[in-house]
C-alpha cells in the first residue's frame, strides 16, 4: 500500500523532468493523440510511453483510447490537486492560538 509521501512524490516526479514538461506545454492547447507528440517531441516510442506513464500514474494528465491510438489531456482535477498539495506542504503551521496572538498583537500595535 503507497503512504502519502510516496503518492506526493509520484505528483512532483511529474514535473521533475524536462520532457515531461514539454508534454505538458503541447497539452496545454488540448487533447492529443499520442501519434501527434512522437512527431513533436526528440523521442521514441518507448521514451514518449515512460514520460506517459509518469504523468498519468500522478494525475496530471489522463488518457483514453481511441482504436490503436492513445489520447492524452491535461486533468484539471490533478493539476488543481498539485497545486493545494504545493500550498499545503509549503505554507507554515499556525496553530489557532498562535493566529488569535497575532491578531491580538495586531489591534494592540494599531492603537
Amino acid at each position: 500500500m503507497e503512504n502519502r509521501y510516496e503518492s506526493y512524490a509520484k505528483i512532483f516526479k511529474a514535473f521533475c523532468d524536462e520532457n515531461r514538461l514539454q508534454i505538458l506545454e503541447l497539452l496545454r492547447s488540448g487533447e492529443k493523440c499520442a501519434c501527434v507528440l512522437l512527431e513533436q517531441l526528440d523521442l521514441g516510442q518507448s521514451g514518449v510511453s515512460y514520460h506517459m506513464k509518469i504523468l498519468v500514474e500522478s494525475g496530471m494528465v489522463v488518457s483514453r483510447q481511441e482504436g490503436k491510438w492513445t489520447h492524452y489531456k491535461i486533468s484539471e482535477k490533478g493539476i488543481t490537486s498539485a497545486v493545494a498539495l504545493l500550498k499545503m506542504l509549503s505554507t507554515p503551521n499556525t496553530t489557532i492560538l498562535e493566529t488569535k496572538l497575532a491578531n491580538k498583537s495586531r489591534l494592540n500595535d494599531s492603537f
